[in-house]
């Protein structure tokens, strides 16, 4: 069906008869199409909204609506509650003469205190380090196929997660009552040479082993998790390349894998920074154990427990932001 256009009043109008030769306006129908002058249209159909201006709410829309922000008289009445509590525990650190704060600047950056920090962190470096190294070790056969290896590592995990950590360094600082000595060799076979276990491990010895074993039953279930994490198909892509296990493991696997294990491999380097207080029991001179030396001598008790509560919360606040670089580094690919 052929479609007609019909001129309505002024569509042979030229300049001569005074009503401009402006170009007619098109409205679809859904019949013939019918032209009509702008101006003949009514204004609530023109774009400007009859007032010569575009947008809404003209004269013949009415005025544009007001936004009207909600109000949260809840969020005031906390945060004034809030701001007064804090205050009062200022108030009650600062003024209450009891906290002795001179001495604990006198303490704070004592020689014997900072070789105490150094060594505190001595001692987390090694269980994490060992700790995650043996992990990670534990986790891949924790995911091996073989059922053997499985099972050894299912067992070793069992076991060291239900032993008290106290109980775990008082086992290793007393090995030599169990084995005076310990002989190297062929096994089942005759031995090399033998050396006495209190030589062999001494009190630092025995702490970095038994934090290092204890940590290695946590790490592996945090480094397996991280790598169940990832997808199977970068498993699978990669073995359809060709790439050796081993570099998919390091490559390809483990950086994917990072993104998970680093927010809780976090926490628990954090918290073996304050678990290394437990080995005051071998008498090391690890930062717990340096305060209580200090304030049995001079009776300060709640100045130098400042001292280790400043250092502490020091110490944790650093990794604290090691950990939040590390997962934004890790975490560039995410969507």
């Amino acid at each position: 069906m052929a479609v007609e256009f019909l001129d309505i009043g002024g569509a042979h109008d030229g300049p001569e008869n005074g009503r401009g030769g402006g170009s007619p306006a098109t409205v679809a129908t859904a019949g013939p199409q019918v032209t009509r002058p702008a101006e003949s249209r009514p204004p609530e159909d023109r774009r400007d909204g009859g007032d010569g201006k575009d947008g809404r709410g003209g004269q013949d829309g009415g005025p544009a609506p007001k936004v009207v922000t909600t109000r949260h008289p809840g969020r005031w009445v906390t945060a004034a509650a809030v701001v007064v509590l804090l205050a009062m525990a200022a108030s009650a650190l600062i003024t209450n003469p009891a906290w002795e704060w001179e001495v604990v600047g006198e303490f704070l950056f004592a020689p014997s205190v900072l070789r105490s920090v150094v060594f505190t962190l001595e001692l987390t470096a090694l269980g994490i380090g060992f700790g995650f190294l043996l992990g990670t070790v534990l986790a891949l056969m924790r995911m091996s196929a073989n059922p053997l290896l499985s099972s050894v590592a299912w067992g070793y995990i069992a076991l060291f997660r239900s032993i008290p950590l106290i109980l775990q360094l008082l086992f290793w600082y007393n090995l030599a009552l169990l084995y005076p000595r310990l002989s190297f060799g062929v096994p089942f076979g005759p031995s090399f040479f033998d050396i006495g276990t209190m030589d062999l491990i001494g009190p630092v010895t025995a702490a970095a082993l038994g934090l290092a074993l204890h940590q290695a039953a946590y790490a592996a279930e945090i480094v397996r998790a991280g790598l169940l994490s990832v997808d199977h198909g970068q498993r699978e892509a990669a073995a359809a390349l060709g790439i050796p296990r081993s570099r998919q493991l390091f490559r390809i696997i483990l950086p994917q894998a990072m993104r998970s294990i680093v927010p809780t491999a976090g926490n628990e380097i954090i918290g073996l920074v304050k678990g290394t207080s437990v080995v005051y029991i071998m008498a090391l001179p690890e930062l717990f154990y340096q305060v209580q030396v200090i304030y049995n001598r001079n009776g300060r008790v709640i100045a130098l427990l400042l001292v280790a509560t400043i250092w502490y919360l020091v110490m944790t606040t650093v990794l604290s932001v090691v950990q939040h670089y590390l997962e934004r580094h890790y975490g560039k690919g995410r969507a």
